[in-house]
């Protein structure tokens, strides 16, 4: 739809232009419609040292340039008020993409997969809770699978239904098996409209639940009792020339190509360091190994649910869908740097032919201890992530050295003040007793 037409056609007034800053909060610019001509020619001057780790006040100004690919109205806006969204990207006063903007690190890895005459392909599971209250009183008692109240039916169905407003495929929805959790699985979609799909879901599925006095949280793991929040991601590559799912091979025991192997085995080499980025925050590893079905071990099979890797089976016919689910990633991350870092170490697996271990199919919580004693973890702490991130110049290079350094001092930060903070459960195992 040519973009123009579109704001004359649906009345728009105001446009927000959204981005985000390096740990993936959407931040945004509001403007006249009037105004959106000249800012597709010059884009729109904004203070970059007013984001969290975009830039030093001397270095501060900075021009966003919106997609025009992106352009969605906001489906909760009055008539009279009607606006629309693009995502934008962040150039410097001078013209060149700016180096500290996720979305630009994420297209210049997808530019490196296109020169190998690759595209990449995701779809997401995106887990949440809904709350009644800021307390996580849980918003319903359905758990998985369950048919909820009719109210939350309700919200399911508005939700649904403002995803799809604003150009996003969704497949389905079910209560998940937390009290209050949900999931929808979003249409697979080139990994750039993925992320931005990712980044809008968020935003979206939030304002349909304050309408409702509900409270949409994506935070990995709110409740001790109650399972963590993933982000389980399906991923494929295909053929430039012709669309081609060059994941797949019928001759294979998993129907699984070269390719797809080399791919595998380079995010298992490289999925200590991903994880920083893919599970950013100190509650992150509240959910990694100790809430139900959340990887730990850094290995992959097709029917153990517990692997970092798993691979969906695929029906007769459907050969094209072959893809590789990715456990680890929450929906905290941000997820232009996710996709980035996962296509980095995809990439660096092919290149390398990095070799795959072997699948490991049984339950990782069996009496088979010797097996599991050769399997590499996850990082049990944010701390023990940015370590890992620290020593992999591939997922550093994935995020270039501007990102990576405020990403690494940011996160190292929250982990420091989160060791330095006294809990309740401290105190009260230990108060009284020493």
């Amino acid at each position: 739809m040519d973009l123009m037409k579109a704001i004359e056609r649906f009345n728009i007034q105001f446009i927000e232009l959204w981005y985000t800053d390096i740990l993936g909060a959407v931040k945004s610019v509001m403007i006249p419609a009037s105004r959106i001509e000249n800012a597709l020619q010059h884009g729109v001057h904004f203070d970059g040292s007013s984001l969290d780790g975009f830039a030093r006040v001397a270095e501060s100004d900075m021009e966003l340039m919106p997609d025009p690919n992106t352009f969605a109205i906001l489906p909760w806006t009055s008539e009279s008020n009607r606006t629309a969204r693009l995502i934008c990207n962040v150039h410097t006063t001078q013209g060149d993409p700016f180096i500290g903007d996720p979305r630009q690190a994420l297209i210049r890895v997808l530019k490196q997969a296109e020169e190998m005459g690759f595209s990449f392909m995701t779809g997401m599971e995106m887990e949440f809770f809904l709350f009644k209250d800021a307390a996580c009183q849980s918003a319903d008692d359905a758990t998985y699978f369950d048919m909820p109240t009719d109210q939350i039916q309700h919200v399911q169905r508005q939700m649904i239904q403002t995803l799809t407003d604003m150009g996003i495929g969704v497949h389905s929805h079910h209560s998940e098996i937390g009290q209050g959790q949900h999931e929808f699985e979003l249409a697979y979609d080139h990994a750039l409209r993925m992320a931005d799909n990712i980044l809008t879901a968020r935003v979206a599925l939030k304002t349909v639940a304050r309408h409702h006095n509900m409270i949409a949280t994506f935070m990995p793991r709110p409740c001790a009792g109650q399972p963590g929040s993933g982000l389980h991601t399906h991923q494929s590559l295909h053929l430039i020339r012709n669309g081609q799912n060059i994941f797949y091979d019928a001759n294979h025991e998993y129907g699984l190509s070269e390719t797809a192997r080399l791919f595998m085995a380079g995010q298992l080499q490289h999925a200590r360091a991903m994880t920083a980025i893919l599970a950013p925050l100190v509650n992150s590893y509240k959910r990694l190994g100790k809430s139900f079905e959340a990887p730990v071990y850094i290995s992959w099979a097709r029917i153990n649910r517990a692997a970092l890797i798993r691979i969906p089976s695929i029906q007769p016919g459907m050969e094209d869908h072959t893809r590789l689910e990715l456990r680890c990633p929450d929906p905290s991350s941000n997820p232009y740097l996710a996709a980035a870092v996962m296509l980095k170490a995809g990439l660096d697996g092919i290149k390398n032919h990095t070799p795959l271990p072997d699948p490991l199919e049984e339950t990782l919580l069996s009496h088979r201890k010797a097996r599991m004693r050769q399997v590499d973890l996850l990082p049990d702490t944010l701390g023990e992530a940015l370590a890992a991130l620290r020593e992999d110049d591939v997922i550093l290079s994935a995020l270039g050295p501007y990102i990576s350094d405020r990403f690494i001092e940011a996160k190292q930060q929250e982990f420091d003040d989160y060791n330095q903070h006294i809990t309740r459960w401290e105190l009260d195992r230990y108060l009284n007793r020493y």
